[in-house]
């Protein structure tokens, strides 16, 4: 008597269906938040742009220690609060509360007869390393856990020499943090959208507050390069 054939499962097995359901949804729902932070974002940089904020230039060292207080400490509330909607909201004005920071260079950078395109070219720049890096991080069959290591480190050592450059103000140190902000931030996209894909983060709400921060340093950084090395004033 010849047995019966099984037949081939082509399917995955539900477990696996629902996992890569779940990973999807918080991978669209992060990418859909993080567009609409940019909206508060900007509105931020215009108010910020036709404001005056020279009591961040007359005391630089209490202004950046302020700042950074309320920096992570807004990042800590939107992390407390991430499985709320409230975490939403905090994100939105933490997004407008950077977006006015962005003020000072904008006014620097809009100085030049070439800045408008600078901006421009900053964020194409911006949103063509971000485009790549998720292209990378959707696609590729390796697991990028290993890269936090690296990036932890790499937080650290960009920190301390952020607060070492607030007291000796170096312009070749200068440099070298932004080219290394360039570096890290391209590496923390690449980092994050391949822990969404790979189901290492669950949460929208923090994958979209460290894509976000990414970017805006991202950008910050590109402008701030290419002022110093292409803004003309003729």
């Amino acid at each position: 008597m010849r047995p019966e054939l099984q037949p081939i499962q082509t399917q995955a097995p539900y477990g696996a269906q629902e996992a890569s359901l779940r990973q999807n949804r918080v991978l669209r729902n992060t990418y859909w938040l993080l567009a609409v932070s940019l909206i508060p974002t900007a509105i931020g940089a215009v108010i910020g742009t036709n404001m005056n904020l020279g009591f961040l230039r007359a005391s630089p060292m209490i202004s950046f220690f302020v700042i950074l207080a309320v920096f992570y400490g807004w990042i800590f509330a939107i992390e407390k609060n991430r499985n709320s909607s409230l975490g939403v909201l905090l994100l939105l004005g933490f997004t407008l509360f950077l977006g006015l920071l962005l003020g000072p260079l904008f006014q620097r950078v809009l100085g030049f007869r070439n800045g408008t395109e600078l901006v421009m070219l900053a964020a194409g720049g911006t949103a063509a390393v971000f485009f790549i890096m998720a292209g990378i991080a959707t696609t590729t069959k390796r697991n990028l856990t290993g890269l936090g290591n690296f990036l932890t480190v790499g937080a650290i050592v960009i920190m301390l020499a952020v607060v070492a450059n607030v007291f000796f103000a170096s312009p070749v140190l200068h440099l070298a943090l932004l080219a290394g902000f360039v570096l890290f931030s391209s590496m923390l996209i690449l980092f994050q959208i391949n822990a969404v894909v790979r189901g290492g983060e669950t949460n929208y709400i923090s994958a979209t507050l460290t894509l976000y921060i990414a970017i805006y340093n991202l950008f910050s950084a590109l402008l701030q390069l290419l002022g110093i090395f292409g803004g003309s004033r003729e």
